[in-house]
């Protein structure tokens, strides 16, 4: 599978990918949104993913989009990351 984000090309196998949903869907917890925030970031479609983040107590929100949930970010005092310095921070000991 080939993947284009921001002008840099990803190449990763089918099977890499279901690992990956595999593991995210055995710790993926369900979130029930008690507080609905909108609008709250520049482009709405967003919102949701703070509502979620924040409805689930989030420590930590994982995005390409950095600039969109800069706001956010301020608001609800999540740190937005992007996947790569996610993956960085990891590798540190």
């Amino acid at each position: 599978m080939r993947l284009l984000h921001a002008g840099i090309l990803i190449v990763i196998s089918a099977g890499d990918v279901e690992a990956l949903l595999d593991a995210i869907a055995k710790v993926a917890e369900p979130v029930r949104l008690s507080y609905v925030w909108r609008p709250t970031l520049s482009d709405p479609r967003d919102d949701m993913v703070v509502e979620t983040a924040v409805n689930g107590q989030a420590d930590l929100l994982i995005t390409f989009n950095l600039h969109h949930f800069q706001k956010a970010a301020k608001t609800f005092a999540l740190q937005v990351l992007r996947p790569a310095d996610v993956l960085r921070r990891e590798e540190q000991p």
